[in-house]
């Protein structure tokens, strides 16, 4: 009689990906669909999901819950091969590149916050303080949208003189 022994499965279905990370399986495929994870197909050409996805699934929640956009989340994770395990030093450059996105993100929220009840650059002039702050709309040559709290615009979002 042989030994049934409690090894991991090498590969896993949709359905116990989905149970594990606690994402739905519409998820998985969307995620797929992204590039963010990859999976084999079997003989039946069915989904099979290398047990490292659970560990990729489980950063881009964690990302997507502290706000990093899929978009970077699929920019980070290309330089890691989809069917490895993340290394240390991969985990550390990783981390490092989204604390420096969360520090801007800081500090336009931060701006933002502080700013919230004056000039924020984006051209109504309805506000008593803009024609002290953005005489002539000035700050529309700088371009469109809130221009004192977009981080983008560098010096060109100070307020005019």
């Amino acid at each position: 009689m042989k030994k049934d022994r409690n090894y991991p499965k090498p590969v896993l279905t949709p359905g116990e990906v989905a149970q594990r990370s606690g994402v739905a399986v519409s998820a998985l495929h969307f995620y797929e669909s992204k590039g963010l994870i990859s999976s084999t197909r079997n003989g039946g050409n069915q989904r099979r999901y290398s047990r490292d996805v659970l560990r990729r699934v489980a950063i881009i929640k964690i990302a997507q819950r502290i706000g990093i956009p899929l978009a970077t989340v699929s920019d980070s994770l290309m330089h890691i091969p989809a069917n490895k395990r993340m290394s240390a030093q991969e985990w550390d450059a990783l981390t490092q590149h989204w604390r420096e996105e969360l520090d801007k993100r800081i500090e336009t929220l931060t701006r933002l916050r502080n700013d919230l009840d004056g000039c924020i650059g984006c051209g109504c002039l309805s506000m008593r303080d803009c024609p002290l702050r953005n005489p002539g709309d000035r700050l529309g040559q700088q371009g469109s949208g809130a221009v004192l709290l977009d981080p983008e615009q560098g010096d060109k979002g100070k307020p005019p003189r």
